[in-house]
């Protein structure tokens, strides 16, 4: 393969940006996803009350409409009608918080890897990001993980680059929360090569978090990784 940021390398990721009433960052995000030679940028917009398409749009994305609400059902219609030349699909939030200019790491993995995950609990900066309510979402979620399926995640973060054809044979049914959840299960029953890498994600740059910080959000999120897991279980076995 090409060094890592070359045009070849690039021009085969898709970037999916599920986003929703994220007109102040989702500028941003592009703009950082350009300097670092990204150019297959797809916006989800997942319902938007702002101009957070327009603003996409403006600036060169392509943009996509999902206005059934899910951050799964977002991320699926992302993934939908890809270019041929397309063999990476790399996630990411169009909030501002995942650090973009970290990516190089990412590349420079993707011969030995099928999916690489962006670990924010491994550095000071990312765990700092993170509330009392993520971070006991992220030890269940990991914990029951490993022992349901004896690996042992450290996050489950949303910076994550797959590959295409790993992807497809992840069969991804979940169109909520549980999506970052069953695709890390997924990976593992698959035998896929996983590598989390520490990043130093940053707290939001505007609005509001549509989960952390709400305690009755937050609640439906543990309620999402137990369902997940059991439904996920369940599936392995019957």
């Amino acid at each position: 393969m090409p060094n890592p940021g070359s045009a070849m390398v690039m021009e085969a990721i898709q970037v999916v940006i599920p986003a929703r009433d994220e007109r102040q960052t989702i500028g941003h995000v592009i703009d950082q996803l350009r300097h670092q030679g990204f150019e297959r940028i797809r916006v989800v917009d997942n319902g938007s009350r702002d101009d957070t398409a327009a603003i996409a749009r403006q600036l060169g994305a392509e943009v996509l409409s999902e206005p059934r609400p899910g951050y799964g059902r977002a991320c699926w219609r992302g993934c939908h009608q890809l270019d041929p030349g397309v063999d990476w699909l790399l996630f990411c939030d169009g909030d501002g918080g995942d650090p973009i200019e970290e990516l190089p790491r990412f590349l420079e993995l993707l011969n030995d890897h099928d999916l690489l995950l962006g670990d924010r609990t491994a550095t000071a900066a990312g765990r700092a990001t993170l509330t009392p309510l993520q971070q006991g979402g992220n030890r269940l979620a990991t914990t029951l993980i490993g022992l349901g399926w004896g690996f042992r995640y450290r996050d489950m973060g949303p910076l994550r680059l797959v590959r295409r054809e790993a992807f497809e044979a992840m069969d991804m049914r979940d169109r909520g929360y549980g999506w970052t959840l069953e695709m890390q299960v997924r990976a593992i029953e698959l035998g896929l090569r996983i590598r989390e890498i520490p990043i130093c994600h940053r707290q939001r740059l505007a609005g509001a978090s549509k989960i952390s910080g709400r305690w009755g959000a937050s609640v439906r999120a543990g309620s999402v990784i137990l369902t997940t897991l059991g439904r996920l279980w369940l599936r392995r076995w019957c």
